[in-house]
């Protein structure tokens, strides 16, 4: 057991606590449930580059790719290939609405057990596929796993961890997902090397795996004592918030636990209620936050990442490697948000990262322009392809310890209880739509804009960055029922927020904000 803590946020309740190895066990098993997520997004791009596979359910395609030489740009271009990929966002989006309710209604853990087992059924599906319908109805029933997943996933983290340290254990959420992607591009490096069919159907068939972790781990999770209070099971979450913080004196948080519960309740539609203007700041950061983290144009990496490196030029082993390496890199910069997130803030890293990822995207959209110009025919040396990686993983590096993490952590900090679930459920709606449309119209976004697609992606990161500067106030060390007294102090979502939500009047939050 660690030493205790108290939060010392200006404006804020102080609350006692130590960092437990309870909390520490249940947040870890609990970020389980991104592994689901991240496996699909390395597993997709290298399996939709196997030969095997394209000359199995795609031969206009293979076909297409074997004349290399007609247009770099459109080489993979096919509606019915990005279809693949991006009806799993489709289905993922449909199913994080109903995921709100369960999540409410039976408890945040019930959620992520449904998601696993569907993302489970989901992956067989595609191993034994023998027809596109096949494949979709695989990619369907995946993106319900996803779905489920990722709306109560977050909430969960959010919930259990204690104030000072709720950024670092919601970011073990994209820590799995970034380590569910560096497994399965890892995967797909040597089942590409497999002869015939074996090697996709592995590929897609080993999606079973963290759908048994994130089911096994959600029987054995308890589930988070904002969940108990809202569901009537008051004396076992004051035990639980007492267990989870590592103190009997818990009363202060405890009570502030059923204060929010007791407003949740007088909200009868969370979804009418969320349109009401004192949640607006909550309503917009959850819609414009996965919007712009899906318009950084990181997913066209994540997915296409195998296919990108072959379109510049990489043989198909090379791509793999090279996408497996940017993989790596993702990973190990993901923890660096882990470590700084609650010392420097949230705001720190936003605006650290679109930048970074602002620079880095210009550059290989002038180096691509440049070797292929408009027509998309020529050659790239050795150097420069090595030059353009490694651009690529700066990208990746500015994503990984930004936008990636906290498009996932500010969301699901930031709603009162009363409002939680559908606020997440709206978050993970967005993303998956975006996630969708950047899915399916990226490959002919390629063909059509060619290297001016890098710009459209660095015109967005512009946008966001100034964006997360005037319109987000820093909410690190703040109580995650204490968020209105941050909105009440904005210079422009004070407005929105009566001085009843927060117990103090403006003038003294004005005074106490930095």
């Amino acid at each position: 057991m660690a030493g205790g803590f108290v939060s010392q946020t200006p404006g804020v309740r102080n609350y006692n606590y130590k960092l437990t190895p309870k909390v520490f066990i249940t947040c870890f098993i609990g970020a389980f449930g991104g592994l689901i997520f991240g496996y699909d997004l390395g597993i997709s791009g290298g399996v939709t580059q196997m030969e095997p596979f394209l000359e199995e359910f795609f031969p206009a395609v293979h076909k297409k790719m074997k004349s290399a030489h007609e247009n770099e740009y459109c080489r993979f271009d096919s509606q019915l290939l990005t279809l693949f990929t991006s009806s799993l966002y489709v289905a993922a989006l449909i199913s994080s609405l109903f995921a709100s309710t369960i999540t409410r209604v039976f408890g945040r853990k019930w959620s992520m057990f449904l998601g696993g087992f569907t993302f489970f059924v989901g992956s067989a599906f595609n191993g034994f596929a023998q027809n596109i319908a096949m494949l979709l109805i695989g990619r369907i029933l995946l993106g319900f796993g996803v779905g489920f997943a990722n709306q109560s996933v977050p909430v969960y983290l959010s919930e259990m961890a204690p104030p000072n340290l709720r950024g670092a254990f919601n970011n073990g959420f994209q820590v799995a997902i970034i380590f569910g992607i560096v497994v399965a591009t890892i995967i797909n490096y040597f089942t590409a090397q497999l002869e015939g069919n074996i090697g996709w159907r592995i590929s897609l068939g080993l999606a079973c795996v963290p759908a048994m972790m994130i089911m096994i781990g959600a029987l054995v999770l308890p589930d988070t004592p904002n969940s108990l209070i809202e569901r009537g099971f008051t004396e076992e979450a004051k035990k639980m918030l007492q267990s989870i913080r590592g103190t009997s004196e818990v009363d202060e948080e405890f009570q502030d636990l059923i204060d929010a519960s007791e407003e949740s309740k007088q909200v009868k539609h969370p979804w009418k209620n969320i349109m009401l203007p004192r949640y607006r700041p909550q309503l917009i950061m959850t819609c414009f936050i996965p919007f712009f983290q899906q318009l950084t144009g990181i997913n066209v990496i994540t997915f296409y990442a195998p296919v990108l490196f072959q379109t510049l030029g990489f043989g198909s082993k090379a791509s793999l490697l090279s996408a497996m390496v940017t993989g790596i890199i993702e990973l190990l910069c993901t923890f660096v948000s882990v470590f700084t997130v609650d010392r420097f803030g949230r705001r720190v890293l936003f605006l650290q990262g679109g930048i970074q990822m602002l620079i880095s995207q210009i550059a290989i959209g002038v180096m691509i322009g440049v070797k292929y110009g408009t027509v998309g025919t020529g050659n790239i040396g050795k150097s420069e392809a090595n030059l353009i990686v490694a651009l690529i993983c700066i990208y990746v590096a500015g994503f990984a310890w930004s936008w990636g993490p906290l498009g996932w952590l500010v969301p699901s900090e930031i709603s009162p209880l009363e409002i939680r679930s559908a606020a997440q459920a709206i978050n993970v709606a967005v993303n998956m739509f975006f996630t969708f449309l950047v899915a399916q119209l990226f490959l002919t976004m390629l063909c059509h804009m060619k290297f001016g697609l890098f710009f459209f992606f660095a015109v967005f990161v512009f946008i966001m960055t100034i964006f997360i500067y005037l319109m987000l106030p820093e909410t690190k060390n703040v109580p995650i029922e204490e968020m209105n007294r941050v909105w009440k102090a904005h210079w422009f979502w004070g407005r929105f927020i009566p001085d009843e939500a927060v117990g103090v009047s403006a003038a003294e939050m004005q005074q106490k904000s930095v």
